[in-house]
């Protein structure tokens, strides 16, 4: 079987009667067995994918079928799926079962969409490489020595390496955009608040959002019409009409585009990365689209300012996780206070740990207004300014990621080199703005290069449009 790039070439297969759902899920199953030294899944759902596969077979056949039939996804460890294991790829949730739906997977399963895995991520969503899970690393399938980004990585990979059409993700500060532009595919962050978070297992609340992985922007707009809208169970949900995003992807505009130049100015830019994106830029240039160079002076202050909010937050969000109620408990115990302390120094991987004493010491009452205070107030600088651009600018372009997929253990011993991964991609978690990663080339290694672009809250539609606009026009370059 053909290895199939968007819902619509299968849809058009399956018209056509040369492929089923039953046999397209078959392949993917297969593709799985014969790839599974990437570890990309930790839990496949195989008889459960055969069987809903045929049921859509047969909504296909009496035209009854939603607007995802014939669409394979997996789904990154941190959505809750009724009945099935939720680990966020950490011993502490050893054993536990969601006992409801992420209302953005009960969505996905009301328009007929195939749930075929439960696939690996950085424990508790927190990484840039995926050498945080506790189920051990994801590979990259462009080259097995070198990590596939994170915290999405078992996302990035199982598209990538064919193993499922697409994948459903999170991105708090990067986390679909850094390993898509690692893995040459699509990963789409929307407007924060434009999905309903419930079922997400939280890592930092006011970042956290759910995003998309992909080989098409068009199923990425295609599964952002079906998920997003308001949601009963998250009041930060946005309440703002759907839009038909799948309808709205051509454009003939000229727009007006600013690229940042502090990031081409980074000294921790790899040359071959800075020279892709260029020439993009000159691509559009030639086009016919106004290009010019932008400051943002906030650079330099983005990650300190994005990783002291955000393990505030996951030490706040994770001290629900104690050994009491579920998951994992340590059998090492005399007392509540040890059962406290043991479980979770055994059940949280030492990243995790970091992070949570991390934003312990953030909001402690003697750091709180040196640290978290000042960082709020940073944060709504680093908002302003972006929101400033954008009304003057159509978009933003930027590389996703500083370097391309580094080898494997490369940065395990150096947090900072880590953190520094998500230079480019905060901005828009701190802005709350969409942005989006698609593939603009691979390097001299054939490491795949992400070009990056941000537009206003809540202009999914031209974002995407244009997202596609460029894709169409690298293809063609290429």
């Amino acid at each position: 079987m053909r290895q199939y790039n968007s819902l619509h070439d299968i849809r058009t297969d399956i018209a056509n009667g040369q492929i089923t759902c039953r046999q397209l899920v078959e392949h993917y199953l297969q593709n799985i067995k014969e790839k599974a030294e990437l570890n990309a899944f930790l839990e496949v759902f195989e008889q459960e994918a055969i069987t809903q596969a045929d049921i859509v077979d047969h909504k296909i056949a009496n035209g009854t079928a939603g607007k995802l039939a014939g669409m394979v996804i997996g789904i990154k460890d941190v959505l809750a799926y009724k009945g099935h294991s939720l680990q966020a790829s950490s011993k502490i949730l050893d054993g536990f079962k969601s006992l409801y739906n992420a209302s953005a997977v009960e969505r996905l399963i009301q328009e007929d969409a195939i749930i075929i895995g439960r696939q690996n991520c950085d424990e508790f969503a927190m990484g840039a490489s995926n050498e945080s899970s506790a189920f051990g690393n994801v590979l990259n399938a462009d080259d097995t020595s070198r990590v596939p980004g994170g915290s999405s990585g078992g996302s990035a990979v199982a598209v990538q390496a064919d193993l499922c059409l697409v994948s459903i993700g999170s991105d708090t500060g990067g986390s679909v955009r850094q390993p898509a532009a690692f893995c040459g595919v699509v990963g789409f962050k929307p407007t924060y608040s434009r999905i309903s978070r419930y079922g997400l297992i939280a890592y930092a609340s006011s970042f956290d959002q759910i995003g998309f992985i992909a080989k098409s922007v068009a199923d990425a707009a295609l599964l952002l019409e079906v998920v997003a809208g308001k949601d009963g169970m998250d009041s930060t949900a946005s309440e703002r009409d759907v839009p038909a995003y799948s309808e709205l992807l051509s454009t003939d505009k000229k727009y007006k585009i600013g690229y940042i130049r502090d990031c081409f100015e980074n000294e921790g830019l790899d040359a071959e990365v800075k020279e892709a994106i260029l020439g993009v830029k000159e691509m559009l240039k030639d086009d016919g689209h106004q290009v010019e160079a932008v400051d943002f002076p906030y650079l330099d202050y983005i990650v300190p300012t994005y990783y002291i909010l955000t393990t505030a937050e996951a030490s706040s969000n994770l001290g629900r996780y104690d050994g009491v109620k579920y998951g994992f408990r340590s059998g090492n115990v005399t007392d509540l206070t040890s059962l406290y302390k043991k479980t979770r120094a055994e059940g949280f991987g030492h990243e995790v740990q970091r992070r949570i004493m991390l934003g312990t010491f953030v909001l402690s009452a003697d750091y709180y207004d040196a640290y978290y205070t000042k960082a709020q107030k940073v944060r709504r600088l680093i908002k302003e300014k972006t929101d400033e651009l954008l009304q003057e600018y159509d978009f933003l372009i930027l590389p996703t990621a500083p370097t391309t997929a580094f080898k494997i253990g490369e940065n395990i011993e150096n947090p900072l080199a880590m953190y520094l991964a998500d230079i480019f991609t905060v901005q828009a978690s701190l802005a709350g703005v969409p942005a989006i990663s698609i593939p603009a080339g691979r390097d001299a290694n054939g490491l795949s290069i992400g070009l990056q672009l941000m537009t206003r809250s809540f202009e999914e539609p031209q974002l995407l449009a244009f997202s596609n606009y460029i894709m169409d026009k690298i293809t063609v370059e290429a």
